[in-house]
């Protein structure tokens, strides 16, 4: 039997961001869960896109593993959490193998991963405009830290038969095997804007599509057979999986009915933050600001992640009977967790269109890209957390907040410049910053109680 601890595994990454990760990535766990194996999806670092495809390729939740955001020791337990019952696990690296956050050394970086789950790496190399350049680029990576396992080298971008035997010619004389063979074609491009990749919930018959023709090109140019027997050389993990904390009291009153927004507007959100709430107490009840016009019944408490109000902010401003009920709760007390685009929707306008109006504050979309972690304080008590709690956190927008705090903020932030933002009011707490609450599941529990209290 397959436990958590052993599963097979394999870490897909790259020399640099555009090298092709994505695509064979999840190209890869279609392709493997089309044999039918049940492959769990990963993602190193704080990105909610990718995820989405990959649990459309898998038909299990995208999840990621971010060293930042919650300590290298949690790396091994939350994989073990979504890995359980798997018979493959594959894990999307994030920019360069050793890229990590800025000035934190290998901190966050795919191989800091790696080397926690003890998995061998396949380096996916843009092989577009170089010959023999590629052994020396394979080998720079290989040898740059002996205790990071590179397995072996899917070569993407091959332009003809030619470029592949020239490509394979020096491979060999590097000792690193090709495991596999991509030429350039376009029909598995998926469409970006200012974030990144538009999210599955947008575009979902079009990421079908997309992610069929990656498990296609990755199939028909992949050495699955020998992917496979490399991910079961994976070292055994030690770690037990990470189990969201439950309820210290089974509460008389029954759960607290917690509504989270979803939808095409509102797709940023990690697995185990529903897993902690429905842990801690919770009836954790989905609905769409796009389409509903009320909140589920019963409603106690709302949570609205991260996404793209911006891109939807004439159908959100439209809504109105919901911008009234939202308004109506969150101004009565109850309790309101709102990041980023969250954060927007509870301004009084964005872009000039009316939102919830809870916050006298207004969004805008900027050209300047804010992008980053940060550690943060809890500048008081608020629903979420105590003052002087501290919490790692990651901004990512193009919009501007004005003003950017109220008079009782959410955080402190100490970099990469001191400053105070977001804002704690009544039973509202709402701000920029994106936070992983298995790092600090506290949150959770003190967010239901205060549900059920309110």
């Amino acid at each position: 039997m397959v436990t958590s601890s052993s599963v097979p595994r394999l870490v897909i990454a790259a020399p640099s961001s555009g090298s092709g990760k994505t695509t064979v990535a999840t190209g890869l766990m279609a392709a493997f869960a089309a044999r039918g194996l049940a492959v769990s999806p990963h993602k190193v670092g704080p990105d909610y896109i990718d995820p989405g495809y990959h649990a459309l390729a898998t038909g299990r939740a995208g999840r990621n593993l971010d060293a930042y955001l919650c300590g290298p020791e949690l790396i091994g337990p939350l994989f073990a959490h979504g890995a359980r019952g798997c018979d493959l696990a594959v894990v999307e690296g994030v920019m360069g193998l050793y890229d990590g956050a800025a000035g934190e050394g290998e901190l966050a970086s795919t191989a800091q991963v790696a080397k926690l789950l003890r998995a061998p790496v396949v380096l996916v190399v843009d092989a577009s405009s170089q010959s023999r350049s590629v052994a020396a680029l394979v080998h720079g990576f290989a040898s740059w830290d002996p205790r990071v396992r590179i397995g072996g080298v899917i070569l993407n971008k091959v332009g003809s038969d030619r470029h592949e035997e020239l490509l394979r010619e020096a491979l060999d004389a590097a000792g690193v095997p090709v495991l596999g063979v991509l030429r350039r074609t376009p029909q598995v491009d998926t469409p970006s804007r200012h974030l990144g990749l538009v999210p599955v919930a947008e575009r979902r018959a079009q990421a079908v599509e997309a992610v069929a023709a990656m498990a296609a090109q990755v199939a028909a140019g992949c050495d699955l057979e020998a992917l496979l027997a490399l991910a079961r050389s994976a070292g055994a993990l030690a770690d037990e999986p990470w189990r969201a904390p439950a309820a210290p009291v089974a509460p008389a009153d029954g759960r607290p009915v917690v509504a989270v927004a979803g939808g095409p507007a509102f797709t940023f959100s990690y697995a185990e933050h529903t897993e902690l709430l429905a842990a801690a107490g919770a009836e954790v009840v989905p609905f769409d600001p796009l389409r509903d016009e009320r909140l589920p019944d019963g409603t106690r408490g709302l949570v609205i992640g991260g996404g793209f109000p911006e891109v939807y902010a004439a159908e959100l401003s439209a809504n109105e009977p919901l911008r009234r009920a939202v308004a109506g709760l969150a101004l009565g007390g109850a309790p309101v967790a709102a990041e980023c685009a969250g954060l927007l929707y509870l301004c009084r306008e964005l872009d000039g269109r009316p939102m919830c109006g809870v916050l006298d504050a207004s969004a805008r979309m900027s050209e300047r890209l804010t992008l980053g972690y940060r550690d943060a304080v809890a500048v008081g008590d608020s629903v979420l957390a105590a003052a002087g709690t501290r919490m790692r956190g990651h901004e990512f927008h193009r919009t501007v907040v004005e003003p950017g705090a109220g008079t009782a903020p959410a955080w402190g932030v100490r970099a990469p410049a001191r400053r105070v933002e977001g804002f704690v009011q009544r039973g509202v707490h709402a701000s920029y910053l994106h936070t992983h609450w298995a790092s600090a599941p506290g949150v959770a529990r003190r967010f239901v109680e205060r549900c059920r209290t309110s």
